[in-house]
């Protein structure tokens, strides 16, 4: 060790050894993001297309049994390990084995595009994070790379398309590292995951992919002064309140999604007639609530009146059971078979539930909608860290201790399992 007197500085011999590993990631990571963020600006410009073609013809949602049979004859031809999605990438993240096939990448584009194309309840978040692992780890076979770094590779990735999807690159960071286990983070891959967050992002936004944008108006009437905290102490007890229930509706998803995926495989022995009948389902009950609002994303809606993510940040944007309806949909859609993410949707059903909640107790409907959004999500990956960076990034800093509160809370009240079945328990929540 060499000690600066001048200073009291502590400068470790081998500090230029870690900055040229350090560099050295970077500078391999920067193809990986660039080819990331590519990737996921195709992307979302086809699901834009396939969203506005199905708005525009709406009879092609009769259509959505056989592309759930070819789906389902893709992943059987071709798929093989593919099919466990991002569950397929963590489990190589915590041991590593055959690796990542390259035909992730074009099946789960595909297959996701074909999904929403005809009317299934599905998100985006699963596809680009899983073309990230999948393009990561090609990468990774190209440059020869250690146990080690194929990791960090393949959580860079994640990032890389997580934090272009959305928008989100430091969200899209900490998340691809929080998400791997309960009650520990990997702070090895902290720095790369932030570049190929920032880099993907970039290149994503530089093909002229656009977000959407929301707005939280800032709270500042009735606020309790504690040093240099303020805050609104009836609204908190009302957020912690709300915030119970983001956690329990998150956890609601991911146990009837896998429910119902587990019991359509055992009461349904011919494989293809499982996305078939969640086809019917699907369709069968959009008519009989009378409307197809709560088919594909549902960021926007092109109709008056209609209910979206945007609609639940203004009062009367939602119904009582927008939230229920979306829920059931996509848990129908992902547990049966067809391919898309998981998270959009879960956007969906916390802004909505949001919205009610905010209704029910005279609350303000942007902010709850907002926290409903990314508490629902912070449930149900079990990342309440990322997801509060996700509101400032999303929303505004202004409000950033309702965010704390709201997925810190709803982490707590969603159990120990999320929607990713590999994600590991490190340590209990309680």
């Amino acid at each position: 060790m060499v000690t600066n007197n001048r200073y009291n500085f502590i400068l470790p011999l081998n500090g230029w050894r870690g900055l040229r590993i350090i560099s050295k990631r970077l500078l391999l990571i920067l193809p990986v993001a660039v080819v990331v963020g590519l990737f996921v600006a195709f992307f979302l410009w086809l699901l834009d297309w396939a969203s506005q073609t199905r708005w525009q013809h709406l009879s092609i949602i009769f259509f959505l049994p056989f592309a759930g049979i070819f789906i389902g004859c893709l992943y059987k031809l071709a798929g093989k390990e593919a099919d466990r999605g991002n569950n397929l990438i963590l489990e190589e993240i915590h041991v590593p084995t055959n690796g990542i096939p390259a035909r992730m990448t074009p099946l789960i584009l595909i297959s996701t595009i074909i999904t929403h194309l005809f009317g299934g309840s599905a998100g985006r978040e699963g596809t680009a994070v899983q073309m990230g692992g999948s393009i990561a780890a090609q990468f990774g076979k190209w440059f020869y790379l250690n146990t080690e770094d194929k990791r960090i590779f393949l959580l860079a990735g994640m990032s890389a398309g997580f934090g272009a999807v959305f928008g989100t690159p430091v969200a899209g960071a900490i998340w691809a590292l929080e998400v791997l286990s309960i009650g520990k983070i990997r702070y090895t891959a902290l720095l790369p995951c932030l570049f190929a967050g920032i880099v993907a992002d970039i290149t994503c936004a530089s093909c002229g992919i656009h977000h959407t944008h929301y707005t939280i108006s800032l709270i500042t009437n009735k606020l309790v002064h504690f040093g240099f905290i303020s805050f609104d102490l009836a609204l908190s007890i009302k957020v912690v309140i709300a915030s119970a229930l983001f956690g329990m509706a998150a956890y609601l998803f991911a146990r009837l999604t896998q429910l119902i995926k587990l019991k359509s495989k055992d009461l349904i022995k011919t494989t293809w007639l499982i996305p078939v009948i969640g086809a019917l389902l699907v369709i069968g009950f959009s008519y009989v609530i009378g409307t197809f609002d709560y088919l594909g994303l549902g960021v926007t809606n092109p109709n008056i009146g209609g209910v979206s993510i945007v609609s639940a940040f203004s009062p009367g944007g939602a119904t009582y059971f927008s939230w229920l309806i979306k829920l059931l949909l996509t848990a129908i859609t992902l547990g049966m078979g067809f391919k898309g993410g998981e998270v959009t949707p879960l956007f969906f059903i916390g802004a909505t539930l949001g919205n009610t909640l905010a209704f029910i107790s005279h609350a303000p409907t942007d902010l709850f909608a907002g926290l409903g959004f990314i508490a629902v999500f912070a449930g149900a990956t079990n990342t309440p860290i990322a997801c509060t960076l996700m509101g400032v990034e999303l929303f505004g800093g202004e409000n950033i201790l309702y965010y704390a509160i709201a997925c810190f809370v709803a982490y707590y009240f969603s159990g120990h399992r999320g929607i990713y079945t590999s994600q590991k328990v490190t340590e209990f929540k309680y």
